[in-house]
């Protein structure tokens, strides 16, 4: 599904976000908070896009994804930046190899995400970080209300105006409506073995960024 809409997806996400993705990118970075010797795993990347801060930082970045016409598309682009198919559930890395490990608005398409968050964190080593941007609820109740409207109603109008496979952003609408709130989900990170879970809602709410701590080593072993 994602490898027929690789060639456009940048621009059709830029426009159904209105425009703020790269805001939340920014903001994802900054949280990340990556400098130039450290290596950071980028999963569900894409056409490289959100890698793309921490290459241009000087940082040893891999961007991973399961599609490969998403990884075509990025490696034409940015030829400097370390491509790798990778499922999220079974990560082709050793143990403790990262510094940090983020993910955006990825997390919500893989079928079983909490064994992906195990993944993270055994791949992170210890005292290492987790950044997950996601979309989430809003928290103002009339924000929540036009929210749903244009997801159900307006989004997969534009999508099929401007994505060259308007189905995948028919599903986009749906798993947004389905997936956890803020607090669940900082739940669910926690379950899977991270530490010190904190959020930042994004426009109200519609986005949220997650950043947690993998245990010291020392921790780890108590």
């Amino acid at each position: 599904m994602f490898d027929d809409v690789a060639p456009r997806y940048d621009l059709v996400n830029d426009i159904l976000s209105l425009g703020r993705t790269r805001g939340w990118r920014k903001v994802v970075a900054e949280a990340v908070g990556a400098v130039p010797g450290e290596k950071v795993l980028d999963l569900a990347a894409g056409t490289g896009t959100s890698s793309e801060p921490y290459a241009d930082a000087g940082v040893d970045v891999v961007a991973a994804d399961l599609s490969l016409g998403m990884l075509e598309v990025g490696r034409a682009r940015r030829p400097d930046i370390e491509f790798v198919q990778a499922d999220a559930t079974q990560l082709p890395f050793a143990d403790s190899s990262f510094d940090a490990v983020t993910i955006s608005f990825g997390l919500r398409n893989i079928q079983d995400f909490r064994r992906a968050l195990a993944e993270m964190l055994r791949v992170t080593r210890p005292g290492g970080r987790l950044v997950i941007c996601e979309f989430s609820t809003p928290t103002a109740a009339p924000l929540r209300t036009v929210y749903t409207e244009y997801l159900m109603k307006a989004l997969p109008g534009i999508a099929a105006r401007a994505a060259s496979n308007p189905e995948a952003y028919r599903y986009l609408a749906e798993s947004i409506a389905a997936w956890p709130d803020q607090e669940d989900l900082a739940a669910e990170i926690l379950a899977a073995g991270w530490t010190g879970v904190q959020y930042r809602n994004l426009t109200g709410g519609i986005v949220a960024v997650h950043r947690a701590v993998k245990p010291a080593a020392d921790a780890a072993a108590r």
